[in-house]
């Protein structure tokens, strides 16, 4: 069976990395896949069709923001037109080079969105699969309301097109799926084989260099991007936490549009030598940089971002054996085996999250016992059992269609 995914984004995305890692699962079990994506910066992207573990991947057109280093830089509305109605057509032509049984979109989005209507739905004559894994209208920034509702507008057509969705909450589910529509779950997870932390040897070198060894180290990996990743609430929670823990180390991993901001905030601070920005930086550097915490700490709102994101860093904090430390909001505590291998808390409280903090780097044992926990409860959502259950999908239509 051939898939095809349209994918609005490239790999290194959290959105492409869950895409990928799908697709990989589906070779595995005897599937062709190829992703039709769309590149951060096409311009200084030197290969752009490729095999990659047994997946197809073509780089077909440029995304919607040019991203390159630590912070994006979006196009002005000239530009972004050009660039949106080049890589709706690059898409809508590779989709006609690429037959396939079933077209699966990753997020309902409009380039690949009019991609899929135009080559799949009537041209081809064919059904497509769409996968929710956010709210596009809310987790987005825009600079425009037209921007914001051109989304709405996709998000809500789409899912009505589709001849079955797959989501990664149970929020989206509910919210996207028609009655007697075929709708599967799958969450973010992990490649447990491989995202494991460095050598011990690496690991005190790293440290070295940050000059983080002997302290305790609090992490957050993700984008810094405050409208959707609400960073400022782990900062106000870590102010409060080096009352009991002078000597922590706040490590924030990830570039993002609100970077500059944030150092700026940090650098006013009387604990501003407590704090590492590491910028970008490459996947496999996350691994070993989320390995030197004591603990991770996901900060969210209750809102309806966090109640639609199943949060790739959760999963690899705790593939790393590093517990963590989130808002009660959505699957998150489903996800954290509820209470095993971290600990939720009133979503936007930063005393809570401050205080929840603090008893973990006040137990060792406690810590140790989650660290067992949390490696256990990533291996329940490793990619390869994901990508199971999401062929799950295309069996249920097929079987409804014979």
């Amino acid at each position: 069976m051939r898939i095809v995914f349209l994918l609005p984004m490239g790999l290194e995305r959290p959105s492409g990395r869950r895409y990928f890692n799908i697709a990989r699962g589906l070779v595995r079990r005897g599937f062709h896949a190829r992703l039709l994506a769309l590149h951060p910066d096409l311009a200084m992207c030197r290969q752009r069709r490729f095999m990659l573990d047994g997946v197809e991947v073509w780089y077909v057109g440029q995304m919607h923001a040019r991203k390159s280093g630590s912070t994006p830089t979006r196009f002005g509305p000239l530009q972004l037109g050009l660039v949106v109605a080049r890589s709706t057509l690059a898409m809508v032509w590779a989709v006609l080079c690429s037959p396939a049984d079933w077209y699966h979109l990753g997020k309902p989005q409009p380039i690949n969105g009019l991609a899929a209507l135009l080559a799949v739905w009537l041209w081809r004559r064919q059904p497509f699969l769409v996968d929710c894994d956010d709210d596009e209208v809310t987790a987005n920034r825009f600079t425009a309301a037209w921007q914001r509702a051109v989304f709405a507008f996709w998000q809500w057509l789409l899912p009505r097109l589709a001849a079955g969705i797959t989501t990664n909450t149970r929020y989206l589910a509910q919210k996207m799926a028609r009655p007697g529509q075929p709708c599967i779950i799958v969450p973010n997870g992990v490649d447990c084989a491989t995202f494991t932390p460095p050598t011990p040897a690496a690991r005190i070198a790293l440290a070295r260099v940050l000059g983080i060894e002997n302290q305790p180290v609090i992490a957050y990996a993700g984008t810094l991007a405050l409208h959707s990743h609400p960073v400022d609430l782990l900062l106000e929670a870590f102010a409060q936490v080096l009352t009991l823990h002078p000597t922590a180390v706040l490590l924030l991993i990830g570039g993002g549009e609100d970077l500059p901001q944030l150092q700026r905030y940090v650098a006013q601070q009387p604990w501003r030598d407590q704090v590492r920005f590491t910028g970008h930086v490459a996947h496999n550097t996350v691994r070993a940089l989320l390995s030197l915490a004591d603990l991770s700490v996901d900060p969210v709102y209750d809102d309806t971002v966090a109640r639609a994101r199943s949060p790739l860093k959760l999963m690899e904090s705790l593939a790393l054996g590093v517990p963590v430390v989130t808002g009660d909001v959505g699957d998150r505590a489903e996800m954290l085996g509820f209470g095993a291998a971290g600990m939720v808390v009133r979503a936007g409280d930063p005393a809570a999250l401050a205080a929840a903090i603090s008893d973990l780097l006040a137990d060792p044992d406690r810590r140790a016992a989650m660290s067992t926990a949390a490696k256990a409860q990533a291996r329940r959502y490793d990619w390869d059992h994901l990508a199971e259950r999401w062929a799950d999908i295309y069996r249920q239509i097929a079987t409804a269609q014979e």
